[in-house]
């Protein structure tokens, strides 16, 4: 199967004097998950509908898959699905009997609906509700089955627009589990977002884009390390609680780290000064000191502090 890609080429958009794209040029390949960062009116949502051709940019190319989407529609978006601004389903149906509906227009064969239709409902934990009446979901419920949509066709590249936009704490929750769950299935996710905790928490890499401008775009220690100097702060899930005590006379110790301390029994903070490669050693540190680490990621104040430098404008 062809690795998944997507790509701006000199990507412009404008509506009479306002430029809601400019010049954006940016290109993803491989299956991850990629936030796209940006304050509201940035053009975030403008890039995802040219990329599925729901509206024609001014001046240049969206490509996926290297196929341009406007020139060659079909064949660009045969293996996308996404989810633009704020989905609806009829809310005199349920799961099944929407999601077999879409079966139907994508050509789905009769015989594998039921079981495809199962199996989405599956990977997005909607499965005991799969014949309830969607009037009586809550939005997190109705953006679940949305996403389930997406998937019927097995798609290689997902655009997800601002996925959690309007739900509850429990809500976003459940639709960040659902979107890390993807990435598993060897997928291009590119989703926009306006939160940074939720791109720190999903997402592999960032691009941030300001006044339809691309700002940055790279992995989430890297455009960590570039832009906050020596303010580097790293969040260490743990398998299982550390005792205290050890964190201060062993990890706090580890060359590079400022300070080490714990944010609950399954969590630490870790200050340090440099870059990729003292992340890499403190790392290979916490592995050699037999340190149960279960995830490894730039902390949520560490991106917010690169988001507030590159885009000071709009504050």
């Amino acid at each position: 199967m062809t690795t998944p890609s997507i790509e701006a080429v000199h990507l412009s958009k404008t509506y009479g004097s306002f430029n809601a794209l400019a010049d954006l040029n940016l290109k993803i390949e491989g299956p991850k998950c990629v936030g796209f960062l940006g304050p509201n009116g940035a053009g975030k949502t403008t890039t995802l509908k040219i990329f599925t051709d729901l509206i024609r940019a001014s001046k240049g190319q969206a490509l996926i898959n290297g196929v341009d989407v406007h020139t060659a529609k079909r064949e660009a978006l045969a293996h996308v699905a996404s989810v633009i601004e704020t989905p609806e389903i009829y809310s005199s149906l349920t799961p099944r009997e929407a999601l077999t509906m879409i079966c139907e227009q994508r050509g789905i064969p009769r015989a594998a609906r039921k079981a495809k239709v199962e199996e989405v409902v599956e990977e997005v934990k909607m499965s005991e509700w799969i014949d309830k009446r969607t009037g009586k979901f809550s939005k997190g419920m109705k953006q679940r089955i949305a996403i389930a949509s997406s998937l019927l066709g097995d798609p290689m590249v997902l655009l997800l627009d601002e996925p959690t936009t309007g739900l509850d704490p429990r809500g976003m929750s459940e639709v960040r589990d659902i979107v890390k769950g993807l990435k598993s299935r060897d997928r291009l996710i590119f989703m926009s977002s306006h939160l940074l905790a939720e791109v720190a928490d999903v997402c592999d890499e960032v691009a941030m884009i300001d006044h339809g401008k691309l700002l940055v775009y790279d992995t989430l220690p890297n455009v960590t390390s570039k832009f906050s100097g020596d303010a580097n702060i790293v969040e260490v899930g743990l398998l299982r609680p550390v005792d205290p005590a050890f964190i201060a006379s062993s990890v706090s110790k580890l060359p590079g780290v400022v300070t080490a301390e714990k944010m609950d029994d399954r969590n630490l903070r870790i200050r340090f000064s440099g870059g990729m490669e003292v992340q890499a050693k403190i790392l290979s540190g916490l592995v050699g000191l037999n340190v149960p680490v279960l995830s490894f990621r730039p902390a949520a104040s560490a991106l917010e502090d690169v988001y507030l430098n590159l885009i000071k404008e709009t504050l």
